[in-house]
């Protein structure tokens, strides 16, 4: 350790956990900081659910994100990050610091033979020296610290924060410093190894400086590199102060033993105490952590409190397209809390000449039921799926009680099974409300994907009804469409909540060969996959496109409410029926142009379509209808606006131009609309303190 070798590319690690608000500032200064450095950046993201994510990919696309499931501490996502920077000295950073211009360049010139980490200079926004160095912790320095209080302590040398402002202003060795932004060199990461996790927050910094410094690294102040720390919360939260001042006696514990922790947990007492009973609330909180004391603290996010999830779905698990937002949503919930997915129990029983496929409906539905309840995902186990057996009728109101009463003692009965107590429960579908209004729950969220009343087949009367009432009993209703959550304001208010349609990044990439049966097919070809359903999509158009193109072939892809039969005169059509969701990419590889060929109607209007992310995931032009939602992607899509000759137009410019932007651009405009996201966002949602 007396040589130090040529300076290294730096990875900037960033740890997020809803830092939405604080992480676009952060990226912002980090060109001019880094200025003359080779450098990558990696954003660390504990399972934020507010968008934080999308906010750096917005803010700078060439950032590396890695996704974690769950909020397990700031060192599990410290080692993450560092495991993602093979060969790099490592800065680490807060989201909440501002770089300044240079200082990068600066902290590396610190670095020098023996040197293991180098912190900045950290002042306020009003540039106000933060008190960032620390003396090595100890029991006297507790007991001056809880006396005399921590700045003054410092200055006398009787306490572990260094206070002094002199030392403030030269460059030196420390015995650590607080990790809001410290650079450790590849030599001392693979000589000291990982951060310690088990602590969450708070200590991992000083373990591991003070760890490095036992190895001979020592850990040095460079004041000439600033940064700008907003910092604050721990003194306002209960639940960080708490846990700031129990890992003080882990921390000494695992340095000294248990005899030595005790002196310190009586050291921290003392502070704590006088501040409790003067009714500082965090002083309160961290007394009663540490009489309560734990080994090592909970888990974060809500800590020991995982509510399992039963979600009322508008589709069926066994028979409809599982790309479905209900199915994507929960499947990604249930690597983190265990769920019960209820299978559709429908708007409207289907009767024979009103309703297509009639037998083929109650065949299928009767199989659905004889499923019982399944965990169909190996890799997710906890995610469970369960049909009850409904009686339909919603237009008497003894009917809906029969019908409720039915349903709920079946979801019952197979959450005593489970183990499900009070669980979070999300209706999608608005006759999912006579059966959970009377369940004991954690909280209801409806997930208004649809206008419901507006499904031609239904009793609109007694479906809006219904909505009414969940639209007035949820804690929050979530949106897929802007134009319905505009038009429920009135009634929703702060509970509206847009949730936007995620994807499937890993699964909708394009595929290198196509289906046999594809491939067999001439080219162009003008593409749609998904359900081809009499009430969304507009088959005259479908018959329109047909015509005009003959030198094109068209591709159908999906299960059909109607007959198929008025294609057949169109040797250029290829209906290949339904196609396993697996496969749906590699069908989607060979489209040429790819259609949203949706009927101008009432559902449409507030519609949000899965599938269009799916085509722009794959690169694809597109081509639609015009329908609000739809241009939110302007920008990446053409949008049929006179009707079936301007559809028409759209397609033939497009195959003509190969569409808006570039296959590139398309995929990229939804890389973070990942559906993982999107289920973190409804758990924060669902599970944040009210």
């Amino acid at each position: 350790m007396t040589t130090r070798p040529i300076a290294r590319p730096i990875a900037i690690v960033i740890v997020t956990f809803n830092s939405a608000d604080v992480i676009a500032d952060c990226l912002r200064a980090l060109p001019a900081a880094l200025a003359g450095v080779e450098s990558r950046v990696i954003v660390v993201d504990n399972a934020s659910g507010d968008g934080t994510t999308e906010v750096v990919t917005a803010t700078d696309p060439d950032v590396k994100v890695v996704h974690r499931t769950d909020n397990d501490g700031f060192a599990a996502g410290v080692n993450e990050g560092v495991a993602q920077a093979a060969g790099c000295d490592v800065l680490v950073l807060n989201a909440d610091i501002r770089l300044s211009p240079g200082s990068v360049a600066a902290l590396r010139a610190a670095v020098g033979p023996g040197v293991g980490v180098v912190a900045p200079r950290l002042t306020d926004v009003d540039g106000r020296v933060q008190h960032s160095l620390r003396r090595t912790p100890s029991v006297v320095r507790a007991l001056g610290e809880a006396v005399l209080g921590g700045t003054r302590a410092g200055r006398l040398k009787l306490g572990e924060t260094v206070t002094t402002p002199r030392a403030y202003e030269r460059a030196g060795t420390v015995d650590w410093a607080t990790g809001a932004a410290w650079l450790v060199t590849r030599e001392c990461l693979d000589a000291i190894g990982s951060l310690e996790e088990r602590y969450l927050l708070y200590s991992e910094e000083t373990d591991f400086m003070l760890r490095a410094g036992a190895a001979g690294f020592a850990v040095r102040y460079e004041p000439t590199a600033h940064a700008v720390h907003l910092g604050g919360e721990v003194s306002t939260s209960p639940r960080l102060w708490s846990l700031l001042a129990t890992n003080k006696v882990r921390l000494h514990r695992e340095r000294h033993g248990r005899a030595a922790a005790a002196l310190m947990w009586l050291a921290v007492v003392l502070n704590s105490l006088p501040r409790a009973l003067f009714g500082s609330a965090t002083h309160k909180a961290a007394l009663r952590s540490l009489l309560a004391f734990r080994r090592w603290p909970e888990p974060l996010g809500e800590a020991g409190d995982r509510p399992p999830y039963v979600c009322f779905s508008a589709q069926d698990w066994w028979y409809h397209n599982q790309a479905h937002s209900d199915f994507q949503l929960m499947t990604r919930v249930a690597e983190h809390r265990k769920v019960l997915l209820v299978n559709s129990i429908g708007l409207r029983m289907p009767t024979p000449g009103k309703s297509t496929q009639f037998a083929r409906r109650i065949l299928r539905k009767l199989g659905s039921v004889a499923k019982l309840v399944r965990r169909p995902l190996p890799d997710v186990p906890g995610y469970h799926v369960m049909t009850p057996l409904p009686l339909p009728f919603y237009s008497k109101p003894w009917q809906r009680r029969l019908n409720a009463t039915l349903v709920r003692t079946q979801v019952r009965a197979v959450c005593a099974v489970l183990g499900m107590r009070a669980p979070v429960v999300v209706a999608t579908i608005p006759t999912a409300w006579d059966v959970v209004e009377p369940m004991p729950r954690r909280g209801l969220l409806f997930n208004r994907s649809d206008r419901h009343s507006a499904f031609p087949e239904a009793d609109g009367a007694a479906i809006a009804a219904l909505e009414d009432k969940l639209l007035a009993g949820a804690d929050h209703v979530l949106y897929v469409s802007r134009e319905l959550q505009q038009e429920d304001a009135a009634a929703t208010g702060e509970r509206g909540y847009f949730l936007d349609h995620g994807v499937d990044l890993q699964h909708f990439q394009r595929r290198a060969e196509l289906p046999a049966d594809l491939a067999a097919i001439p080219g162009p070809r003008i593409g749609f996959f998904g359900s081809l359903d009499d009430y969304l999509v507009d088959f005259d158009l479908l018959e329109r496109v047909a015509k005009e193109f003959p030198d094109c072939s068209l591709v159908l892809i999906g299960d059909a409410t109607i007959s198929m039969e008025r294609f057949e005169k169109y040797p250029n059509v290829h209906w290949l029926d339904f196609r396993p969701y697996a496969e749906i990419p590699a069908y989607g590889t060979g489209f040429d142009v790819a259609l949203m060929p949706w009927l101008d109607n009432d559902w449409i209007k507030h519609a949000n379509p899965i599938k269009l992310k799916e085509y722009l995931a794959l690169g694809l032009a597109v081509v639609s209808t015009d329908f609000p939602e739809v241009h939110h992607y302007a920008d990446r899509i053409r949008i049929a606006e006179k009707g079936h000759d301007g559809f028409i137009d759209a397609v033939r410019r497009t195959l003509a131009d190969g569409g808006e932007s570039t296959p590139a651009d398309r995929r990229e405009s939804v890389l973070p609309a990942s559906w993982d996201s999107r289920a973190r966002q409804l758990m924060h949602l669902a599970e944040r303190q009210r």
